[in-house]
């Protein structure tokens, strides 16, 4: 950090959950000060999210703690994330997707890590035992947000203890409201979300179940849905101490559910008598539901606390440690001097696009919950229940691959209509699409590779601004954009690469790499419009790039 910057206030960060987490580290691991205030321990809560996709992997390696978060697999990061469809845990199989989520751990050329199944308290711990380890983070448990106040060069932030009953104020560069679906950040600037609330009421239930996993003949997997009338429903194994999760769905407004009663309706749903042990129970309403601003002043809002949707495909987590990457490095460029008043602009205007993509995807997949799959006569051992199940079979075939294989969405989207995205022309032809083709156009994540000794390209990707150089490059262009980064005091790397593969794919013979890994640039001929300016928000406008290419 430069050193006219050391004396700044720290970065105040609502909430410890995966979001907040992810943007602690981001900044810490640039050793950008900040606090994060969290009203509760969260560790051991039960989880909703249990699904670490490829691209927050690909994030955490970048922070070093992928292995530790494969370490933390309960069933070994091998073990089959293969979604089972069947009337019953000893009924009827209806239809299987294997390896959902890009879990199986190959090597794949597309990304640098594969999925992971965990629940989240787990990728919590692994979040938290690396925030803890930087020296740059401080943590204040049983602290509550109860207000704040701005001002041009800060926010003071109004705290409580809990322990203790007294306030205090903080004052604080930015505040970030990472404190989820009933976001006390977001009621303080005023933002409201809007959408639709309510369209379907579920429980989440956590209980332990020993035996269950023997007691079936489907074979492993992550995820069963159960198609029956008694309780459409799924369920799945969440720990090695024999935890298990149940969720029924599009339960009346009405009904409520005891442990004891919700044990009958496991041992009927499943078809498996054992001596089930419920450990949590709630309610949960799938809503869809977006911030109508994401931002006031240095306050800004990520994760649940701007973006809920039904968690139907595994985004919502997910989609929070993308939003913490993308603010934390544009944060720390703002606080370290490098970032211009466009930058944090760019938050907004590069997520909302995205989150609208996911929410249609997660809603769209909410259309065709185990409720909606439910025929009567299904279970029947007859003629006609073997048509329906075979019915049923081809719907979920149809319908629900878009749900488990959709690595277009978690690594194809891209940022359109960014102040720091400098265009190419392509933009008029770019869809979002499900099947994941790389893509080195500006905005779109950089496309990955293994390298011929055994790397990953994106470990050689900095902490800040990376020039993808390929052969044919002229010197005094990588030259020049040393100068002119140089000159912003801007991080910049310069990797030279031979490969022509990769060439190919890239199009052209550099590439400006974000932070992020996302693409801000990409030609054959360094500009002379102060293109970092452009990309590190400080508003140069560049014209006409794709002509000086041509």
């Amino acid at each position: 950090m430069r050193a006219e910057l050391q004396d700044k206030f720290p970065i105040v960060i609502v909430g410890s959950g995966p979001t907040g987490l992810a943007l602690a580290i981001e900044l810490g691991t640039r050793d950008v000060p900040c606090i994060i205030l969290e009203r509760e321990q969260r560790r051991g809560h039960a989880p909703r999210a249990k699904t670490t996709n490829v691209r927050t992997r690909e994030i955490m390696r970048r922070w070093g703690i992928s292995d530790a978060l494969a370490q933390a697999s309960p069933f070994g990061v091998d073990y089959p994330s293969h979604i089972h469809f069947v009337t019953r845990m000893d009924g009827y199989g209806l239809a299987r997707f294997e390896h959902a989520a890009n879990c199986a751990p190959a090597r794949d050329d597309r990304y640098s890590e594969h999925g992971q199944w965990i629940p989240q308290y787990k990728l919590e711990a692994v979040l938290f035992e690396k925030a803890r380890q930087l020296p740059s983070i401080e943590f204040l448990f049983a602290t509550e947000f109860i207000g704040l106040v701005q001002g041009e060069d800060g926010v003071d932030v109004q705290v409580r203890n809990h322990a203790t009953g007294s306030s205090d104020t903080i004052r604080a560069s930015f505040l970030i409201g990472a404190d989820g679906p009933r976001s006390s950040v977001r009621e303080a600037i005023g933002a409201r979300m809007d959408g639709t609330y309510g369209l379907s009421r579920n429980y989440n239930v956590i209980f332990r179940a020993p035996g269950l996993a023997e007691a079936h003949p489907h074979g492993p997997g992550i995820m069963y849905w159960l198609i029956n009338p008694d309780a459409p429903s799924v369920v799945g194994p969440m720990d090695d101490d024999d935890r298990w999760f149940f969720g029924p769905m599009g339960l009346p407004a009405d009904l409520t559910l005891t442990d004891d009663e919700m044990v009958v309706l496991i041992k009927r749903s499943t078809g498996v008598d054992l001596p089930y042990e419920i450990l949590s129970s709630d309610v949960w309403i799938a809503s869809r539901l977006l911030a109508d601003r994401y931002r006031v002043g240095r306050v800004f809002l990520a994760g649940d606390a701007c973006h809920l949707h039904p968690p139907f495909g595994g985004y919502g987590m997910n989609m929070g440690v993308a939003d913490a990457l993308d603010l934390g490095w544009k944060l720390a460029a703002t606080v370290e001097g490098w970032g211009g008043s466009e930058l944090l602009d760019s938050y907004e205007a590069e997520r909302r696009p995205v989150h609208h993509i996911v929410m249609d995807e997660a809603e769209n997949n909410h259309k065709v919950a185990p409720n909606q799959l439910m025929r009567h006569g299904i279970e029947e051992p007859t003629a006609e229940g073997e048509s329906i199940r075979a019915e049923v079979s081809e719907l979920i075939a149809r319908t629900k691959k878009q749900e488990f294989h959709t690595l277009g969405i978690v690594l194809g989207l891209r940022y359109l209509a960014s102040p720091i995205i400098v265009p190419d022309g392509t933009e008029k032809d770019w869809v979002p699409n499900r099947d994941y083709v790389p893509s080195a156009a500006p905005g779109c994540l950089a496309p990955h590779s293994w390298l011929a000794d055994g790397r990953s390209l994106y470990d050689l990707f900095g902490a800040g601004f990376t020039l993808l150089a390929f052969d044919g490059v002229e010197q005094a262009y990588i030259d020049r954009a040393g100068a002119e980064a140089a000159e912003l005091q801007v991080p910049l790397e310069v990797v030279r690469i031979g490969d022509v593969e990769l060439a190919r794919v890239y199009e052209r013979k550099m590439a400006l790499i974000r932070p992020d890994q996302h693409i801000a640039w990409r030609g054959d001929v360094w500009p002379d419009d102060h293109l970092f300016r452009t990309v590190t928000g400080f508003g140069t406008a560049i014209a006409n790039l794709a002509e000086m290419d041509s």
